[in-house]
C-alpha cells in the first residue's frame, strides 16, 4: 500500500515528500517605533502651534502689540527690548517666563525626540545618521538656552548690549536650526535607500518562489 505525501513528510521530512519548506517571512519589528514616532510628531506639531501662534501672540497683545523676541526670525536690538520692558508689567513678564518653562521647554524636547526617532527608523548608516541628528540636537539645546537668555534680559533693569546680542543670536540660530531640522527629516525619508544604508528585506513565500524586495 503506497503512502501519501503527508505520511512520507511526517516520517522523512517535507523534502522527501517533494513538499517545499515553509520559510517564515522576515519583517523587521518596526510597528512600535512607528507608533511612537507618530505620537511624538503629532504632539510636537500641536505644541508648535500653541506656543508660537497662540500663546506668544496673546502675550504680544499684553505688550501693546509688540512682537515677542522668540518670534523675531531676524533678531532684535536694544531699542525693541527697551520698548518691551516699558510695555510689559511684572505680570506679563511672569507669564512669558512661565510660558518658557512649560510649552517653551516641552516643545524643543518633544520635537527633538520625534526627529531623532524619525532619522533612527529611516537611516542605517552611522555617519549619515549622526549628520542628520545634529540639527535637531542643536536646536533643542539652543532653544532652551534662548528661553533663559530672554528671561534674564527682560528681567534686568537695564540689559547691556552683550545680553541683547546673545539673546538675539540665539533666536536667529534657533530658527535656522529648526529649518535645518526639517530638511534633515525630509532627507531621512526621501534619500535613496542605498544612500541611507537601508538594505532590502527579502520576503519568501511558502512555495519558495522568487523573493520580493521591500
Amino acid at each position: 500500500m503506497s503512502k501519501t505525501r503527508a505520511q512520507i513528510a511526517k516520517k522523512h521530512g517535507p523534502a522527501a515528500a517533494g513538499m517545499p519548506d515553509a520559510a517564515p517571512t522576515a519583517v523587521p519589528p518596526r510597528s512600535n517605533g512607528n507608533m511612537l514616532l507618530i505620537a511624538a510628531a503629532a504632539t510636537a506639531v500641536l505644541l508648535f502651534g500653541y506656543y508660537h501662534l497662540l500663546a506668544l501672540g496673546q502675550l504680544g497683545q499684553l505688550a501693546e502689540g509688540l512682537t515677542m523676541p522668540d518670534m523675531m526670525f531676524g533678531g532684535y536690538g536694544s531699542a525693541h527690548v527697551a520698548a518691551l520692558q516699558a510695555a510689559m508689567d511684572d505680570d506679563a513678564l511672569g507669564q512669558l517666563s512661565y510660558l518658557h518653562k512649560t510649552a517653551g521647554t516641552l516643545f524643543p524636547l518633544i520635537f527633538g525626540i520625534a526627529w531623532l526617532l524619525l532619522i533612527q527608523l529611516n537611516v542605517d548608516r552611522r555617519w549619515l545618521r549622526w549628520l542628520l541628528w545634529a540639527p535637531p540636537l542643536l536646536f533643542a539645546v539652543v532653544d532652551l538656552w534662548e528661553n533663559v537668555a530672554i528671561d534674564s534680559m527682560l528681567a534686568a533693569t537695564a540689559p547691556d548690549d552683550g545680553q541683547v546680542a546673545l539673546a538675539s543670536a540665539l533666536t536667529i540660530a534657533r530658527w535656522v536650526l529648526l529649518g535645518l531640522s526639517a530638511i534633515a527629516g525630509l532627507l531621512a525619508v526621501l534619500l535613496p535607500g542605498s544612500v541611507r544604508g537601508k538594505l532590502p528585506v527579502l520576503l519568501t513565500d511558502p512555495n519558495g518562489t522568487a523573493p520580493e524586495s521591500r
